[in-house]
């Protein structure tokens, strides 16, 4: 009966967002409606039930059809999208040398913002004063630590180039079905070598390109259609998975390592400011750069997935922000497992700070800032060769430093909450690398940039 009354409370407010649908309220203050209404159900479940109570698992197991099925149909429109409109925005290259530079603009966006997290996070940690000596270490973290120490040992033997190797396709069926961490990737650059072969073929048989231009743009037009259909579907997602999240919080936890949760905010803080004054910088309006984005940014801290925002991120770089359609595949792409400032560039770095002490190590010492800075900006760029997120990148980082990883089971019971901040805060880098590269390479249309209602004009949302 309770999880009846508790599934019917989520229809209604779902129900109250088809209202607002129907009385065309924008898609922005549906999707803050969808969270907040989101916080405020998750909060009141807890409070009734209580964090791990028979009633809210089986409550939670129902909105995941919501949540997490939306989050589904996300990854379902990844593959496709990426494919064909990387596929087209080739096949509509003045120059083919434009390719490098995009591609080189992009990653090189990616790789440094993550080496300039990395310090923001050594000088969260420090000024925090973080220092993993001082956390009691009980049995379940214990278990936790040889858990990662497991885990370790399947990424310790895999060097840097052998990651990277992993990004070249050797079944592209394979990866079309998202097997392996490198899919995405995989599919790039398959999709990459699909559109420099258009090209070369226009110039020897111009009949056989054109037919096949005709089929990519009516795949696109179809694909870009289940798009905007899926992403309809955003507020009520985002209302179902930050429920879910705000029910399942262990707060005791977050009591006893709030100090950790506070600090790693802070830097997420610090960094997302640092991505707005890159678009000042630019020459770009940062406060019209933010509104664009927030509604992606929102579904990225509910969902903490960086490839389910795949499709919104390029929605919103191309509709809203006027991104060039392969410069926004690209960096969208990339972005999702390249670079990743809050996973890859913070995250690591503060860990390290906490631990470096344990064993004796000064980790203000100019030595080890240089060394971690360097570690974090190669990891960064290869983690995606092994999966796993923040975890993995961690691992290596800390593997590489030569520091203990059984220490970081600790922090594992807040990890959701922090993971939220730092999938936004990769969302961000990845849609600031295209926002900055169509800026550099003139392929940025400012007309939609400075437009405030161009995401619903042209997304259909």
């Amino acid at each position: 009966m309770y999880v009846f009354i508790n599934v019917v409370v989520l229809l209604l407010i779902i129900g109250l967002l088809v209202y607002m649908q129907t009385k065309h309220i924008s898609f922005s203050k549906r999707v803050f409606t969808g969270l907040g209404l989101g916080i405020l159900l998750g909060s009141v479940l807890q409070i009734v039930y209580g964090a791990g109570s028979d009633v809210l698992n089986e409550t939670t197991e129902w909105y995941n059809i919501v949540g997490r099925g939306y989050i589904r149909l996300l990854m379902m429109i990844v593959i496709p999208l990426v494919m064909v409109s990387i596929i087209q925005s080739i096949i509509n290259l003045e120059k083919t040398s434009e390719l490098g530079k995009m591609s080189g603009w992009i990653i090189g966006f990616l790789v440094s913002t993550a080496m300039v997290a990395a310090l923001i996070g050594i000088g969260s940690a420090a000024i925090f004063d973080l220092n993993a000596e001082h956390i009691d270490i009980g049995e379940a973290e214990a278990e936790r630590g040889d858990i990662l120490e497991t885990r370790l040992g399947e990424i310790d033997g895999l060097s840097t180039p052998a990651k990277i190797l992993n990004f070249i396709p050797s079944n592209i069926f394979l990866d079309m079905t998202g097997e392996r961490p490198t899919s995405v990737i995989a599919v790039v650059i398959f999709s990459i070598i699909v559109g420099i072969a258009v090209l070369g073929l226009r110039r020897k048989n111009p009949e056989q390109a054109d037919m096949f231009t005709k089929i990519v743009n009516a795949v696109y037009a179809v694909v870009m259609r289940i798009v905007t259909l899926v992403l309809r579907l955003t507020p009520f997602g985002i209302l179902a998975l930050i429920a879910v999240t705000v029910a399942n919080t262990e707060w005791s936890g977050i009591v006893e390592l709030g100090k950790f949760v506070v600090a790693s905010y802070v830097a997420l803080f610090v960094m997302f400011i640092i991505h707005l004054i890159l678009i000042g910088l630019f020459g770009l309006n940062p406060f019209t750069y933010l509104k664009k984005v927030l509604p992606v940014l929102g579904f990225a801290f509910t969902s903490r997935s960086s490839a389910g925002t795949i499709p919104l991120n390029i929605q919103a770089q191309k509709n809203a922000l006027g991104v060039d359609s392969g410069i926004a595949n690209m960096s969208a792409s990339f972005g999702a497992t390249i670079g990743q400032n809050g996973c890859a560039g913070i995250y690591p770095a503060m860990l390290a700070v906490m631990i470096a002490p344990s064993v004796g190590i000064d980790p203000l010492s100019p030595g080890f800032i240089i060394q971690l800075v360097l570690i974090i900006g190669i990891s960064s760029f290869g983690v995606a060769g092994v999966g796993g997120g923040a975890t993995f990148a961690a691992l290596i980082v800390l593997s590489s430093m030569g520091l203990p990883v059984a220490l970081a089971g600790v922090l594992i019971s807040v990890e959701a909450l922090i993971d939220m901040g730092r999938t936004a805060l990769n969302v961000n880098d990845s849609m600031l690398s295209g926002t900055l590269t169509a800026r550099i390479m003139k392929k940025l249309n400012l007309k939609t940039f400075n437009d405030q209602a161009a995401i619903e004009k042209s997304s259909g949302l």
